[in-house]
């Protein structure tokens, strides 16, 4: 059966870090482009970062550009999310989204629509 499973959340306090990794399991991820949502309670899911299947190209919301970065390991079927200088607003649960594209699509959408497979999230909270 098809898998992503996301790992690494966890209570930090305010400017702290934490590193999300995405695993995949029953297939691998080389031709898929990998997104992060998150949703915080009594809100709608937002996009957070995405990457390509390559790892060319990377897309950030404003709300986390400078203090996140994605980044892929496809020889161990891994996405990463490294999170630093947390703040409270980003306590949300945090799920990692598969696009299968193809080789000439190397690029991210941030369009919830458009991805195929999706975990089951982790929780990420932000606190003092």
């Amino acid at each position: 059966q098809v898998q992503l499973v996301e790992s690494g959340g966890g209570l930090v306090q305010p400017g702290g870090s934490l590193r999300l990794s995405c695993a995949a399991s029953e297939f691998t991820l080389d031709y898929y482009a990998i997104g992060w949502f998150r949703q915080a309670p009594g809100k709608e899911r937002e996009f957070v970062a995405g990457i390509s299947w390559s790892g060319s190209s990377t897309y950030y919301e404003d709300y986390v550009k400078g203090r996140f970065t994605i980044s892929r390991d496809n020889a161990k079927n891994t996405v990463y999310l490294q999170m630093n200088s947390l703040k409270p607003e980003d306590t949300a649960v945090y799920y990692c989204a598969a696009d299968r594209v193809t080789y000439e699509a190397d690029y991210v959408t941030n369009m919830d629509f458009d991805y195929d497979y999706w975990g089951q999230g982790t929780q990420v909270t932000v606190s003092s």
